[in-house]
């Protein structure tokens, strides 16, 4: 996209927690770690096209009304940046697709609603990709004691990836970067 806001993806992601004393990546999957399901936690991640910055939103689960929180969340995060969200393009899931509250939540913030066609995940490639990274760089990077431990420690990876880590579809630079030289 040309700028800033044009376009943003939004994805979902559920995660197996990590029981108290670490999970398999601490302790390998021995029998007596089997059967221990704790649930899961549930994020949603919302991604711009044009600078790759991204916000990361823990939601209780897969609602409509965890998904429109979490675009109002990130409604803000990308004002207080200077950046209007004018689309936004997720897959067909029904938390997207059947929600009012969603609905409601767009048409609140002037956001126009694009969706992926359907069974082709690959359209919502930046979300994709940037969860692909997340699980790798923070959510399995190393083994946590604990899901608190984890959670704690993704604030500090999101600023990390969008101003430090360098991305090549932005020329090198971290994501941030891309908005803090555009003309306001």
């Amino acid at each position: 996209r040309d700028h800033p806001g044009e376009l943003v993806h939004q994805d979902h992601k559920k995660l197996a927690r990590v029981p108290a004393g670490g999970g398999h990546r601490a302790h390998g999957r021995g029998e007596e770690h089997r059967g221990r399901g704790i649930g899961y936690d549930h994020l949603e991640v919302i991604v711009d096209d044009a600078s790759r910055v991204a916000c990361v939103v823990p939601v209780p689960d897969e609602s409509g009304a965890s998904a429109a929180h979490a675009l109002e969340t990130a409604a803000v995060f990308f004002a207080e940046r200077g950046v209007r969200i004018e689309r936004v393009l997720t897959d067909n899931a029904k938390a997207y697709t059947t929600s009012r509250r969603y609905a409601a939540t767009l048409a609140e913030l002037d956001i126009r609603h694009k969706r992926t066609r359907v069974y082709r995940p690959q359209t919502n490639g930046k979300a994709e990709r940037f969860i692909r990274t997340l699980l790798a760089e923070w959510a399995y990077a190393r083994p946590y004691r604990s899901n608190a431990e984890r959670l704690r420690a993704l604030p500090r990876w999101v600023r990390f990836y969008n101003e430090q880590r360098h991305h090549t579809a932005v020329g090198g630079r971290p994501p941030m970067a891309a908005l803090s030289t555009r003309s306001v």
